[in-house]
Order: structure tokens, then C-alpha cells, then sequence
């Protein structure tokens, strides 16, 4: 195992590069001089913004530019924003924020998702399987940022359960409606995938063997069905993790939380090109991470699977 991990380490750099290289590349290509955008409507003094230019590297061509900001990550230098603020202190303000909704988030997506999932499947066919069926299908058809002003106004004006926007009251009171929120169409999926996958266990002739040597039901589905249905499961939510890292952008301008979307929205719309591929890396990073996460516990579910 401790070979195969570091394997797949060795592995993530070649992604890693292609990865930001790649964003390099279409940041590059946006329209528009980001200097200039730093001034707004008035127009960028010319010695200053000279100055900038030649400090940021702006006037050397795309490889250039992109040796200069690999060289300095692999050192741990994510760069700095063309106003001289180091992006590692953006990092440090807002990454605990979208941390904290995208816990909330999977949390959320984890257990009631596989719980519904579970629970339909065991009871196929009945009024609770055609309701959560129903109830899954609405959340995956209605948009995000229709859900979270719905739910922003019934349950945080109306009836006054939840905080409606910011992160005053701290974690998890602040980000449990933002986090239901964003785990709604998750949730609806993982319900499906783990219905789906556990009638499939149900009818497998290991089950059927289990329960004709008289093993108590809770332990056929817990050891054996579920252990071996949470399979596709564990790949989605492994992959899941970071789409709620990164696309927490709707719902974090929806409830005013000043997390890593919020702040890649802006950088983009500013033409900060180090902000960008910086944000965007530390992402990459989390899924490389979540997939090996991911490997190593497939190893666990399934004795089956062994990685020399």
C-alpha cells in the first residue's frame, strides 16, 4: 500500500502541472489589459503601469510567464495579486470558509443520501420509495439559486430557524442552510446512486447465501450489502468533494459568505491572472487528494482489492 501511495503522489505532479499550465493558458487568453483594469475607468498611469508589467512578468510570453509561477509553486510560493498582496493571505482568509460549507455540504450529501438510498431500496416499489424518488427528481430540476432563495426565505425569514446570509454565528449554525443548499443536488444523486446499487447487492448470490446461514438482517445489509454497495458511492463523493470546493459560487454569493468562489469570480472578472491559477491549483490539489482518498478506501470496503 505505502508503495502504491506514493505511486500515485509521483504520478499527481505530471497532472498538476498539465492542469495549471492549461488554466495558464486560457487566463492568458482573456481580452484585456489587467493592469489597466486595476485603474478601473480612469486610465493606468504609463510609468506605473510600466513598472507593474515588468515586475509581474507581463510583457515576456506565455512560457515565460508560466516558468516563473510553476518555479514558485514547487517552492511553496503561490504568488502574489498585481497589488502586492500574496496570495497565500487570500488563501488563509477565505479557504477556511468554503472549507467549512463544503464539510457541511458533504456531510449532509453523505448521510441522508445514503440513508434514503438505503431505505428505498429496502423497501422498493412502496409509498416511501415512490416519495423519495419524487423528492429527488425536483431537487436535480430546480436550480440552485432558485432552491437557495426559496429555502433563504422560507427558513430564514419566515420561520427564522437558520441565519439567511454571512458566517456570524459561526460554524455549523451559519453554513447548515448554505450547506443544504449546496448538497441538494448531490443528495438527490447519491439517494439514486446507493438505491440503485444496494437492490443490485440485495439480489446477489453472497446475500442470499448469508441470509440462509439465519445471519441476523441488520448484519446481511450492514456487512455485506452495504459494505460492497458503497462502492460507486465512495467514487462519487470522492469526486463530489471537489465540485463543492469549487463550485460554491452561486451559493456563496446567495448567503454573503466571503469564501474561495466568491473571490475566483472576481479575479476572473479582474483579469488577475496569478489569483486564478492559484485558487484553481490549490483545487487540483484537493482532487488528487479526495482520488487517492478514494483508492485507498476502496482497499478497505472491498478486501477483493489490493494494490502491490
Amino acid at each position: 500500500m505505502g508503495r502504491y501511495v506514493v505511486r500515485r503522489v509521483l504520478q499527481a505532479i505530471p497532472v498538476l502541472i498539465g492542469v495549471t499550465f492549461i488554466i495558464f493558458c486560457l487566463v492568458f487568453a482573456l481580452h484585456g489589459d489587467p493592469i489597466q483594469a486595476l485603474a478601473g475607468e480612469k486610465r493606468a498611469d504609463p510609468n506605473i503601469a510600466a513598472i507593474l508589467r515588468d515586475q509581474y512578468h507581463l510583457n515576456d510570453p506565455l512560457i515565460g510567464q508560466y516558468w516563473y509561477y510553476i518555479s514558485g509553486l514547487f517552492t511553496g510560493d503561490l504568488g502574489t495579486t498585481y497589488t502586492g498582496r500574496p496570495i497565500s493571505e487570500i488563501v488563509s482568509e477565505r479557504f477556511p470558509v468554503t472549507l467549512q460549507l463544503a464539510v457541511t455540504a458533504f456531510v449532509i450529501e453523505a448521510v441522508v443520501g445514503i440513508l434514503a438510498g438505503v431505505l428505498t431500496a429496502l423497501r422498493k416499489g412502496k409509498f416511501l420509495d415512490q416519495v423519495v424518488l419524487l423528492s429527488t427528481l425536483l431537487l436535480i430540476s430546480i436550480p440552485v439559486f432558485v432552491l437557495g432563495s426559496v429555502l433563504q426565505l422560507e427558513l430564514g425569514v419566515h420561520l427564522a430557524i437558520f441565519p439567511i446570509s454571512g458566517k456570524d454565528d459561526g460554524w455549523p449554525t451559519s453554513y447548515i442552510l448554505p450547506g443544504l443548499v449546496l448538497a441538494s443536488t448531490s443528495m438527490a444523486y447519491i439517494t439514486r446512486l446507493t438505491r440503485a446499487s444496494m437492490m443490485e447487492s440485495v439480489r446477489a448470490d453472497y446475500v442470499r447465501t448469508a441470509v440462509a446461514k439465519g445471519l441476523p438482517r441488520r448484519r446481511v445489509i450492514g456487512m455485506h450489502a452495504l459494505r460492497n454497495s458503497l462502492i460507486p458511492v465512495i467514487t462519487f463523493l470522492g469526486m463530489d468533494l471537489g465540485a463543492l470546493m469549487g463550485g460554491a459560487i452561486i451559493t456563496e454569493r446567495i448567503f454573503n459568505l466571503p469564501g474561495i468562489g466568491g473571490q475566483l469570480a472576481q479575479s476572473v472578472y479582474l483579469r488577475e491572472r496569478p489569483v486564478v491559477v492559484g485558487l484553481v491549483t490549490l483545487l487540483v490539489l484537493i482532487y488528487l487528494g479526495a482520488n487517492l482518498l478514494v483508492d485507498i478506501l476502496y482497499a478497505v470496503l472491498d478486501p477483493r482489492i489490493r494494490y502491490e
